[in-house]
C-alpha cells in the first residue's frame, strides 16, 4: 500500500512540474461544488460531521470515520435537487475494510445543470428563425474520491484517513478542466466525547482548463471579448475542526450535539469571522435518535451579512431539519434546507429551498 501510493505521488508531481507552466490563480470558491456536503444525514444536520462521521458518507466529510463501519460492505446514494431543481447533486460510495484495522471507499460526486438551451445557431445567415437549430448543453462537476482509512497503533481510539481526489468539470463543447488532490483527517474518542479534524486540499488542489476556441471563436468575436486561454486553479486548503457529544437520556432515547469549526485561507469570505488571512465559519448540529431505528435532526449554518435596501447591514442563518429510518442495515434519510429571504420572511423565499433524499445499506 505504502509503495502503492508513494508512486501516484511521484507521477502527480511530475504531471504538476509540467503543467504549471501555464497562467496559474488560486480564485476564491474554487472548485466549490465540493463543499456542498452529501448525504442527508450530514445536511440536515447543518453539515456538521467531522468529528463522528462514520458510515459510507465518511469518506467525503473525514475518512478516518470509515474505520467506524459496522458492516463489512456498505452503499450510500443521495439525490438531492438545488435552486428549485435547476441543478442536481448526486453521491454515491462503496466502503468495505481490507482488514482488521483498515478501510477503503470510493465516492463519486457530480453535481450538474442539464438541458441548457444553445440558441447561437437560432437565425440563419438570411434572418430566418430555425427551431430545428437549437441545440442542448450540460455544464456538470465531477469528483471521484478514494479513500483510506486506519487504526492507529499508538494511541487508543485514535484513526487516521486520506483521500486522493481526481476532478473533471465539464462546460458543454466549450471547456473542460482536469484536477486532482488530497484530503487528510483524524478523529479521536474519548468516552463520549469525539473530536475530529479534516484538511482538506492539503496539498492545495491543482485544476487545468482547458477551452475550445473554434466553439467559442463566434460568440467571443460578437460581444468583443478576448478568447480565454488554457488556464490553471490551485484551491487552497480548508481546516475543519470538530467536536461531539454523545448523550443516553434513557434505554431507547440518545443523542448527539455537535459542532464544526470551518477555516477557509482565500481570503475574506461572507462569514460570522472573517480577515484577509481566515476567515472562521461555525456551524451547529444535533440528532435524536430512538432506539436508533427513527431519528430527528436539526442544524444552522451558513451565517451571512447583507444590506438592506436601506442601507443597513443585516444577517441571517440557514436552518436545517432532517429525519431518518435505520433497520437490519437499510437507512433512508430525509433533510431539507430553507435560506430566509432577505427581509427575514421565509414567506417571501419560496422556491429557496433544496430536498435530500439518501439511502444507505451495509452488510456483511
Amino acid at each position: 500500500m505504502n509503495r502503492f501510493t508513494l508512486s501516484i505521488l511521484i507521477v502527480l508531481l511530475c504531471f504538476v512540474s509540467g503543467a504549471v507552466q501555464a497562467q496559474v490563480s488560486t480564485p476564491k470558491y474554487s472548485n466549490e461544488f465540493l463543499n456542498i456536503g452529501v448525504g442527508a444525514r450530514a445536511l440536515g444536520m447543518g453539515n456538521v460531521q467531522v468529528a463522528f462521521a462514520d458510515d459510507a458518507t465518511a469518506g467525503f466529510w473525514n475518512p478516518a470515520g470509515l474505520v467506524q463501519l459496522q458492516n463489512k460492505y456498505n452503499i450510500a446514494l443521495m439525490h438531492s435537487e438545488l435552486f428549485a431543481g435547476i441543478a442536481k447533486n448526486d453521491f454515491g460510495s462503496f466502503a468495505m475494510p481490507i482488514d482488521s484495522s483498515s478501510v477503503l471507499a470510493v465516492s463519486v460526486i457530480r453535481l450538474g445543470v442539464d438541458d441548457i438551451v444553445d440558441t447561437r445557431r437560432l437565425q440563419n445567415e438570411y434572418g430566418y428563425i430555425q427551431y430545428d437549430s437549437i441545440r442542448f448543453f450540460s455544464v456538470a462537476d465531477y469528483a471521484m474520491l478514494l479513500s483510506y482509512a486506519r487504526k492507529s497503533n499508538l494511541i487508543q481510539g485514535l484513526t487516521l484517513g486520506v483521500n486522493a481526489k481526481i476532478i473533471y468539470r465539464n462546460v458543454g463543447e466549450f471547456a473542460n478542466a482536469w484536477g486532482f488532490g488530497f484530503d487528510a483527517g483524524a478523529q479521536l474518542r474519548r468516552g463520549t466525547w469525539q473530536f475530529g479534524v479534516m484538511a482538506k486540499d492539503v496539498t492545495t488542489t491543482f485544476t487545468a482548463w482547458t477551452h475550445n476556441v473554434e466553439a467559442l471563436e463566434a460568440t467571443y468575436q460578437q460581444t468583443g471579448n478576448d478568447l480565454p486561454e488554457s488556464t490553471a486553479e490551485l484551491t487552497l486548503p480548508r481546516l475543519v475542526l470538530g467536536a461531539a457529544k454523545n448523550f443516553t437520556f434513557s434505554d431507547k432515547i440518545t443523542g448527539i450535539l455537535a459542532t464544526d469549526v470551518d477555516f477557509t485561507f482565500d481570503g475574506r469570505r461572507n462569514v460570522l469571522l472573517k480577515s484577509d488571512f481566515a476567515s472562521v465559519d461555525p456551524r451547529v448540529g444535533m440528532e435524536l435518535a430512538y432506539a436508533q431505528t427513527v431519528f430527528v435532526r436539526g442544524g444552522i449554518n451558513n451565517y451571512q451579512q447583507f444590506r438592506n435596501f436601506d442601507g443597513g447591514m443585516s444577517s441571517k442563518v440557514q436552518p436545517n431539519f432532517g429525519v431518518g429510518f435505520e433497520n437490519n442495515g437499510l437507512n433512508i434519510d430525509l433533510a431539507m434546507s430553507s435560506i430566509n429571504g432577505r427581509d427575514g420572511n421565509t414567506a417571501n423565499a419560496a422556491g429557496l429551498y433544496s430536498i435530500i433524499i439518501s439511502l444507505g445499506y451495509s452488510f456483511n
